[in-house]
């Protein structure tokens, strides 16, 4: 991904956290032909030393897991990103986007047995967390023929680009009534994307 040095975002913490807080990323291989590519969620798990790893799970029937071989794979995280109008800046200017987007590389292994039922029983917990509901709970010859149809999966990262586009090439003035304007728009990304530029921003610049 090309990503200019300004927006390169390089903090370990911040991106895992965005990791996180996105985990729903499109999963894209090579199938000899094309590209092919699933949105998946995925769980995000830290060490030993430095190393992340993704865990995920697809259906058997989705053929794209036989693409996975020795090559590496790409995750897309997508993150909030909004359109900045250039009615905001106090000169003449065009039209832009921020956004913030992470992209992840990393070689495939299956995951089989156990693990992909502990890493199935680890998703349903984190998203009912809430609830009465849990895979423990369930007929577990159930549980079990739902498992054969799945294909199980471990991502580990070799590679992780991110690219935090906000703003950060405008003065003060400027950076604020993007800001401003941002925080009048209803819309969710609009919201997230004013925010992260609000954090962004260290009160020397």
């Amino acid at each position: 991904m090309y990503i200019p040095r300004l927006y390169r975002q390089e903090d370990r913490t911040e991106i895992l956290a965005f990791l996180h807080q996105n985990s729903f990323p499109v999963l894209v291989s090579y199938d000899g032909e094309r590209p092919v590519a699933t949105h998946l969620p995925v769980e995000v798990v830290e060490g030993p030393g430095e190393q992340i790893t993704l865990f995920g799970h697809m259906a058997r029937a989705n053929k794209q897991w036989q693409t996975f071989g020795d090559n590496e794979v790409l995750l897309i995280f997508q993150g909030a990103h909004t359109y900045i109008s250039p009615r905001w800046y106090n000169h003449v200017n065009v039209p832009t986007w921020n956004y913030m987007v992470v992209q992840v590389y990393g070689r495939v292994r299956p995951l089989e047995g156990q693990a992909l039922y502990d890493l199935l029983n680890r998703l349903v917990a984190r998203y009912e967390a809430a609830a009465e509901y849990s895979l423990e709970e369930l007929p577990q010859e159930y549980v079990q023929s739902h498992i054969q149809a799945v294909y199980g999966f471990a991502v580990e990262v070799t590679r992780i680009d991110a690219a935090y586009k906000l703003s950060q090439n405008r003065d003060d003035e400027d950076h604020a009534s993007i800001v401003r304007e941002l925080e009048q728009r209803k819309d969710q990304d609009s919201q997230r994307v004013a925010a992260a530029m609000r954090r962004q921003r260290k009160p020397s610049e």
